[in-house]
């Protein structure tokens, strides 16, 4: 046919790249070049909305893994993330007693599962990276301790950026109050002590946080059924 003529090579051997391009003329449309080209940006695409797709999913699976978290939580503390070394954070979690569970997510991702709840208070925490710390035991000191003890003996500059409990915010520089808070039997016997005693010392419990009150209450309650029981 005509066609062939003009697609002809000099008599000299032509590259294999003249190869290649010969061949391809005679199989495809010589007024349709740009079939290729459109072709190739149609297959870019694929992976792109794939991964997207992928992306959304953990970002729902994060919202719903703290959203799980913070059922039957106490306290829930920030700590700066930014620093550590894969290793580190490893140990960092078996450090951890089971009643705690440290997890890395994005801070948006985190606000989107704590917004219209009291965990909300913790809004001033979102900025830089962090980890997050969910306590799940009311014996906040006790817990916050093991990432104390792994700070000091690695010499982490990470401290905490913040934390939650009971509706609360407590700032860096207030977690002295969270790190000395009494424990639960301690409270107990404090305030059991005071009921049984002059009523000057009961009044100076009641003045206590109403947590404590109401703890020591139940103590009590328990004790004087335990009491009536055994008789």
């Amino acid at each position: 046919m005509e066609t062939t003529s003009l697609l002809s090579f000099p008599s000299s051997k032509p590259p294999s790249s003249q190869i290649l391009t010969r061949i391809h003329f005679r199989l495809a449309n010589p007024f349709s070049l740009s079939f290729p080209t459109t072709h190739k940006i149609c297959i870019s695409h694929r992976p792109i909305t794939i991964k997207s797709a992928i992306s959304r999913t953990k970002k729902e699976e994060t919202v719903e893994t703290v959203k799980t978290q913070l059922e039957n939580c106490y306290l829930l503390a920030a700590i700066k993330y930014t620093g550590f070394t894969v290793k580190q954070f490893q140990d960092l979690r078996r450090s951890l007693p089971a009643s705690s569970k440290l997890i890395v997510a994005k801070n948006t991702l985190v606000y989107k599962a704590i917004e219209g709840t009291p965990w909300e208070a913790l809004q001033p925490c979102m900025t830089g990276m962090n980890a997050w710390l969910f306590v799940h035991t009311e014996e906040i000191p006790e817990a916050l301790k093991p990432y104390r003890d792994f700070q000091k003996a690695k010499k982490l500059e990470n401290d905490f950026t913040g934390a939650v409990f009971e509706g609360k915010f407590y700032g860096p520089g207030e977690f002295k109050q969270l790190e000395t808070m009494p424990s639960r039997a301690e409270i107990y016997a404090k305030i059991l002590g005071a009921l049984q005693g002059p009523a000057l010392g009961l009044v100076g419990t009641l003045q206590a946080p109403a947590r404590d009150v109401v703890m020591v209450l139940k103590a009590y309650v328990q004790k004087l059924e335990e009491e009536s029981g055994g008789q």
